[in-house]
């Protein structure tokens, strides 16, 4: 028996299309533009999995809502599989560096990570010019 987290939702193009109110061409024109890739079932159906539908959310609240245009999704799309990327590897180098260096110094580990000072946020104070020019004459 699988694992749950091994269990997918997958939907068919019309159930997204009803979900997303668009027409099914515009998920193919999607597909084209290497914006969504669904797998495919043994019968060549388009397969969209949860992941898909929120990168689809994701394109739709690009176009729809900031009025950004393909080409331009595709760089956002790009941009954030490069941040994603970018992240993991800081994380392992992150990871790297507390293996290398605290190995056996857990604790001194801990006693620097809340060695930092906490600074609250400063509050802005507005300060009216014409008063001090006043009082100076």
């Amino acid at each position: 028996m699988k694992e749950k987290k091994d269990l997918k939702n997958y939907y068919h193009i019309s159930s997204v299309s009803k979900i997303f109110n668009i027409h099914p061409q515009t998920l193919r024109l999607y597909e084209r533009e290497g914006l969504l890739e669904p797998s495919r079932s043994e019968g060549n159906t388009r397969c969209y999995t949860d992941e898909d539908l929120r990168q689809l959310e994701l394109i739709l609240n690009l176009t729809r809502d900031l009025g950004v245009n393909l080409a331009g999704v595709e760089v956002v799309l790009n941009m954030r599989r490069k941040i994603e990327q970018i992240e993991e590897e800081v994380n392992m180098f992150l990871e790297y560096v507390k293996k290398e260096f605290f190995e056996g110094k857990e604790e001194e580990f801990e006693i620097r990570t809340k060695s930092m000072v906490r600074v609250s946020p400063a509050k802005i104070i507005r300060i009216e010019k014409k008063k001090e020019e006043e009082e100076k004459k």
